[in-house]
């Protein structure tokens, strides 16, 4: 069978193109709760899959962690998207290639499991070099679920064998992979490059 060029690159948000916030925002909100990162990454965990695919708000979450516990409830509006901005790093190399690739012709989107407050601080970044936006709080499915690849697809209106995938997670590799799609597993900005010329993709 013929190979098929390649005419979307869907990159992750968290991790790829920007510093993985994970482990700021762990220390941020834990600080701020006064208990300890082990005590507040096991209370996150109850609430972290609901929170994600925006099936709470973010009041209802601090409400529930706050309770799990046993501390009171973070007087500031919105906490997770302070803590966000505060620890916020993105990986200015990696924009520029996004930038580049849709200058060469090619569809771009990032797919994110993310939240609202997050969310909500991409859009005021403005970033203006995406064709298609999926956050997994937004549309009630994340990844490694096949419905958030196969959306993504469709907003694309672009084939699986016709999009590569790039994420710094294994498990959204895996699901990707599984929806046919290709997938760079990312390392380096220079790796991602070299396997997407691999692919026939001018990242140059």
């Amino acid at each position: 069978m013929e190979k098929q060029k390649i005419e979307s690159v869907i990159f992750d948000w968290g991790g790829v193109l920007i510093d993985d916030p994970a482990p700021g925002l762990t220390r941020y909100c834990a600080a701020a709760l006064g208990v300890s990162e082990e005590q507040y990454t096991e209370a996150y965990g109850k609430f972290e899959v609901d929170f994600r695919k925006g099936a709470i708000s973010e009041d209802s979450f601090w409400a529930q962690l706050a309770g799990e516990l046993n501390v009171p409830k973070p007087a500031i509006p919105s906490m997770w998207g302070q803590a966000f901005a505060a620890v916020y790093q993105p990986k200015e190399d990696m924009f520029s290639l996004v930038s580049l690739l849709r200058n060469n012709g090619y569809k771009t989107a990032i797919l994110s499991n993310t939240e609202i407050p997050a969310m909500q601080y991409f859009y005021q970044q403005q970033y203006d070099m995406f064709d298609v936006l999926v956050f997994s709080c937004w549309e009630g499915v994340k990844k490694p679920e096949r419905k958030i690849y196969e959306l993504t697809l469709e907003r694309l209106d672009s084939r699986a064998n016709q999009s590569v995938f790039i994420d710094d997670k294994a498990r959204c590799i895996d699901g990707a992979k599984q929806t046919g799609l290709n997938t760079i597993l990312f390392e380096t900005v220079s790796q991602v490059k070299e396997k997407l010329s691999l692919l026939g993709v001018e990242a140059d």
